[in-house]
C-alpha cells in the first residue's frame, strides 16, 4: 500500500549508518534552544496557562510576557553560571518589544535562529507568496539587528507548509529545526535539486508539550532531561547523536521550575568533558563539512 509522503528524505535506520565524531572526538552534541517569543495583545495564537476567555485574554498574555520581562533574565543568569552556550530562537518582533533581551544574547555570543515574526501566527497555513514574505521579513529584521542573516529556522508553532523547506533554502537558510524524527541531522531534498539540513529539535524535551499540554511538574521535567542525557551519552558510543532541549522563559523561567532546570543543566555541565556543548548552527556547519554520504 502506497501512502502519500513528503518526499524529503528516505527511510534510513540509525543502525548501520556511517559513524563520525563531533569536535574533539565527542559523540554527543547538546544544545539549548531558548524560544524568545512575543505575542499580539487581543488577537492571534498563544500558549495558555489556563483556558482563555474572549480577547483580550489578559491572563495568558501577561503570563507569556513574564518570560521576556523576568524569566528570560533569570535563565541568562543560569546559563552564565554554568558557562553554557545557547541558541536564541527569536521572533523578529522581539527587536521592537524587548530589544534588550536580544542584545543580552548577542553579548553572550549565542546563536540567533529565525523563529518567524511572532508566535501569534502560523506560517504553514499561508499561501506560498505570503509565506515567502513572512520568511523574508523576519530574516531581514534579524540581519539588520545582528549584522548577518540567521542560518537556521524554526517555524512558529512548528508550522510548515508543503513548500517551507524549499522557501527556506531559497532564502539562504542552511538548516531547519521543525522535524523531530531523528537523533542525527538529516539532509532534506528541496525543489531544484538542492538540499537543506534538518537538525533534530525535541518534542519530548520541550516544556510546552510536557508542562503545558501534559501537566508535567518542573521536577519531573528536569528528571526527564537528566534521564534522557544519561541514556543518550551511553548510546553515543555507537555513533554521533544530537540532544536538544527546548525551553520557553514564561514556563521554565518561573522560579519553582527554574530551580529544577538548574539541577538538570548542572548535571549536564558536570559531564562537559564527555560531550559537545554547542548550538544547532555549529552542528549544521560541522555536518555540512563532512564528506558526501556521511549524513543521510
Amino acid at each position: 500500500m502506497s501512502l502519500p509522503t513528503h518526499g524529503r528524505y528516505d527511510y534510513v535506520p540509525i543502525r548501520g549508518r556511517p559513524v563520525y565524531d563531533w569536535p574533539n572526538g565527542r559523540r554527543l552534541a547538546v544544545y539549548l534552544a531558548l524560544n524568545l517569543e512575543h505575542f499580539a495583545f487581543g488577537e492571534g495564537l498563544g500558549a495558555e496557562l489556563a483556558p482563555g476567555g474572549p480577547h483580550p485574554d489578559v491572563l495568558n498574555f501577561a503570563w507569556r510576557d513574564y518570560g521576556n520581562r523576568v524569566g528570560a533574565w533569570r535563565m541568562l543568569d543560569l546559563l552564565d553560571a554554568l558557562d553554557l552556550p545557547a541558541a536564541a530562537l527569536l521572533n523578529s518582533a522581539i527587536y521592537d518589544h524587548c530589544p534588550q533581551l536580544a542584545a543580552a544574547h548577542r553579548a553572550r555570543g549565542d546563536e540567533i535562529v529565525g523563529h518567524g515574526r511572532t508566535n501569534s501566527e502560523r506560517q504553514g497555513v499561508l499561501e506560498e507568496a505570503e509565506e515567502r514574505k513572512l520568511i523574508a521579513e523576519a530574516t531581514a529584521r534579524i540581519t539588520s539587528a545582528e549584522g548577518r542573516p540567521p542560518a537556521g529556522w524554526l517555524g512558529p508553532w512548528i508550522s510548515q507548509s508543503r513548500v517551507t523547506p524549499d522557501l527556506l533554502a531559497e532564502a539562504g537558510y542552511t538548516y531547519l529545526l521543525d522535524w523531530c524524527m531523528d537523533d542525527q541531522p538529516i539532509r532534506f531534498r528541496t525543489r531544484g535539486g538542492g538540499s537543506i539540513l534538518a537538525v533534530p529539535y525535541p518534542q519530548e524535551l520541550n516544556d510546552i508539550p510536557m508542562i503545558v499540554r501534559r501537566n508535567l511538574g518542573g521536577d519531573a521535567f528536569a528528571d526527564m532531561i537528566v534521564d534522557h542525557f544519561d541514556e543518550m551519552l551511553s548510546q553515543s558510543t555507537d555513533g554521533p547523536l544530537v540532544m536538544g532541549i527546548a525551553l520557553h522563559a514564561y514556563i521554565v523561567g518561573q522560579p519553582h521550575r527554574l530551580k529544577h532546570l538548574r539541577r538538570a543543566l548542572a548535571h549536564i555541565a558536570r559531564h562537559r568533558q564527555s560531550l559537545w556543548p554547542t548550538t544547532p548552527g555549529a552542528i549544521a556547519v560541522h555536518c555540512l563539512a563532512l564528506p558526501e554520504g556521511m549524513v543521510p
